[in-house]
């Protein structure tokens, strides 16, 4: 018999919550038997949604609280008032080891800033990093970071780096994954100080990594590597930019679709083949960004999403708890702590409070 597990839930955060939060749940417990849920929320909204999925009773546990960190708080101030909110309450159970990991789809900002200040980073690492999936012609590449860290310099690249690596090996099940720096070219004189000295620095090291170079935003959609690097801005651009374009790529095909008797005709005879392709790039299945470095594992989902798509953030919350991911970090970096100083400044502006 499998060991159980409990994982944590912000159930107030998001912007459908807590119904969607419940009934994503709901999904991933389907998805997961062995899985036990605490739920940080207030217990007057939370019960009666429960009661409507009575195979969730034996496997969660209400912990009560009415305040809510809101989606425009500044993550010093969520950090300072924001002691006794679910998302905090729900950070702490991970902290002292009641849960394994914590999910939210609550402010971006705040998460990180009480999650890094729960949590604490693993050794060797001065910032935790967001990471998620994106669909390429090959599979998948793993992106870092998209909105923690603004400003980056090499010695976070090459962390990012480390830490991508190690997902995408863990997780992914990539047996050596490819690495690259996301530039404006990629010729070795192009782009600025950090990610030049990045590169040299993996290059260089001992690291077990194959670094590829550097790339370009075209790569990302060919999964020319299967991590890319980049800083939290040019990360958090890039992010936006594509779930902007799979948008309206996806308005104008079904207007096409639907512009005519013929169009539509070919429409349902190529269902099947539509479905599948609307499946590889549902934003929902690739929901759920990591935020690795973190001494525990936290998730953040997004705000907007649905049911199905908090529980892929659940999904990739039990995942990365069962895979070792931060041992495996823990490891790597213990190879490289004379190869790149460690960054010990980090202030609540570096922290994306736009997502």
């Amino acid at each position: 018999m499998a060991e159980r597990s409990t994982l944590s839930i912000d159930v107030m955060g998001g912007d459908n919550a807590p119904g969607m939060v419940i009934e994503g749940i709901s999904i991933a417990a389907e998805w997961f038997t062995d899985v036990d849920f605490l739920l940080f929320g207030d217990e007057a909204q939370i019960a009666p949604l429960l009661r409507n999925h009575t195979e969730l009773t034996s496997r969660c546990q209400i912990r009560h609280t009415d305040e809510v960190v809101s989606n425009d708080a500044k993550p010093g101030i969520a950090l300072r008032s924001g002691r006794n909110s679910s998302m905090r309450l729900a950070i702490n159970s991970v902290h002292n080891g009641e849960a394994t990991g914590i999910v939210s789809a609550g402010n971006t900002g705040a998460l990180m800033a009480m999650a890094k200040f729960v949590l604490k980073t693993l050794p060797g690492i001065s910032r935790p990093a967001m990471a998620s999936c994106f669909p390429t012609q090959t599979g998948s590449t793993v992106m870092l970071d998209l909105g923690a860290n603004v400003n980056c310099d090499a010695s976070n690249l090459v962390q990012f780096a480390v830490m991508g690596e190690v997902f995408a090996r863990n997780v992914l099940h990539i047996e050596s994954p490819s690495v690259g720096i996301l530039n404006i070219g990629a010729e070795v004189l192009k782009g600025n100080e950090a990610v030049k000295q990045a590169a040299q620095i993996l290059n260089e090291s001992d690291l077990p990594i194959d670094f590829y170079g550097f790339v370009e935003g075209t790569d990302l959609g060919l999964g020319t590597v299967d991590v890319m690097v980049t800083d939290g801005f040019t990360g958090n651009v890039a992010l936006k930019t594509a779930e902007g374009i799979a948008k309206m790529f996806g308005h104008y095909l079904k207007q096409s679709l639907t512009s005519s008797f013929m169009s539509k005709l070919g429409a349902l005879l190529a269902i099947s083949a539509l479905n599948k392709f609307k499946d590889r790039f549902d934003p929902r299945h690739y929901n759920g960004a990591m935020f690795l470095g973190l001494n525990g594992i936290c998730v953040k989902s997004h705000g907007g999403t649905d049911a199905l798509g908090f529980a892929h953030a659940v999904k990739v919350a039990i995942e990365l708890t069962t895979s070792g991911v931060n041992e495996s970090i823990k490891a790597d970096f213990a190879k490289i702590h004379d190869v790149t100083p460690t960054d010990k400044q980090s202030t609540s502006e570096d922290e994306d409070e736009s997502s």
